[in-house]
């Protein structure tokens, strides 16, 4: 990708950020050898004719980063010094806005656009309510335009625990009772709990820091490796991230119904899935063989346990897919207004 000027930038992996031109990268060096194992085909160029869309980042809360798509359908994202220059490689690159697919122009103005001002002038609302994209579809467009990628696991896409019975032996769909109340964030399902984030705000003493409802976000790196630390890049992400150690075996993911349980008691998880919990059963699965040790309840951590109602990861899966596809489409704006469209703002509701 030659932009006419050798416009400084760093091309951003999930786990580790690489640095150099556009078009040349040169691997930091204090990078653990596991980890770049996986950055073998990085440096490369980008054709012109192969973009097809340009979407503006923020990374570390700085609006200083590009995401391009191509039309092989992968992403490559750049950090760059400042907005200014955002701005000139942007109008440097073709005029394709972010694609064809939300019914927004093609112009150099749209891939700079706020994601509330992609929100409000696509298409892709009416679409949905008219039933012509599906809601996994539709999360993933509100996901895109509110800045998450797979580019980053600090911005990392969100989708929502939808069921609240991983239990029974059957799982009957026809019943409300076994549907979350997408209406509210996760954090307020359980009432007691909510009562106790409304106290500690409203009786917030220390002058050194703002009040705050959730010491913790839905969404963080930390979260999304512990939900993908079976299966690679991820397992080497995680490792190189804690000194070459898996976590403790009562922190690790290791029962979709346990991490319910917690979800809904303990004060410091506010935690929500991934898209993965909807398309891919091997996350659930300890296919290399990792010692993830043994809780303190003497229970080995291998595979993730499942609900009964589920006999093997690929039930999980389209189960859980059928849900999003069910019950989404009645609150799924409420939700996504408590997730995806709100920046990540520490130490806010």
């Amino acid at each position: 990708m030659d932009i006419g000027t050798q416009t400084k930038g760093r091309r951003l992996l999930p786990a580790e950020n690489h640095s150099g031109h556009l078009d040349s990268l040169e691997i930091k060096r204090n990078l653990s050898a596991l980890v770049l194992a996986y950055t073998e085909g990085l440096h490369g160029k980008w054709m012109f004719s192969e973009i097809r869309a340009v979407f503006s980042r923020r990374y570390l809360l700085q609006n200083t980063a590009l995401e391009v798509f191509m039309a092989n359908r992968t992403s490559v994202m750049f950090n760059f010094p400042d907005q200014a220059t955002v701005k000139k490689v942007v109008y440097s690159l073709p005029r394709v806005g972010v694609g064809t697919s939300y019914g927004l122009p093609q112009a150099r103005r749209i891939s700079l656009a706020t994601p509330r001002q992609l929100y409000k002038s696509s298409n892709m609302t009416q679409r949905w309510q008219r039933r012509e994209i599906s809601n996994f579809e539709y999360l993933m467009f509100l996901n895109t335009i509110a800045g998450r990628t797979y580019n980053d696991l600090n911005q990392y896409p969100v989708f929502p625990w939808v069921l609240t019975n991983y239990e029974s032996e059957e799982l009957d769909l026809t019943l409300p009772g076994n549907f979350r109340d997408l209406s509210k964030p996760i954090g307020a399902l359980n009432p007691k709990r909510a009562v106790f984030y409304a106290e500690r705000y409203e009786t917030w003493e220390d002058d050194q820091s703002p009040p705050y409802h959730y010491n913790t976000h839905y969404s963080t790196a930390t979260s999304t490796l512990s939900w993908l630390v079976r299966i690679e890049p991820f397992t080497t992400f995680f490792l190189n991230a804690n000194d070459g150690k898996f976590d403790h075996p009562d922190r690790t993911f290791s029962s979709v119904a346990r991490s319910w349980r917690t979800s809904q008691r303990d004060t410091s998880d506010v935690k929500e899935l991934i898209p993965e919990f909807y398309y891919l059963p091997e996350m659930f699965v300890n296919s290399n063989g990792y010692n993830l040790g043994v809780r303190e309840d003497e229970v080995v951590v291998n595979d993730v346990d499942l609900p009964p109602w589920a006999k093997k990861p690929e039930d999980f899966v389209r189960i859980n897919r059928m849900t999003v596809f069910h019950s989404v489409a009645q609150a799924g704006v409420k939700w996504c207004n408590h997730s995806t469209l709100k920046p990540q703002t520490p130490g806010l509701k």
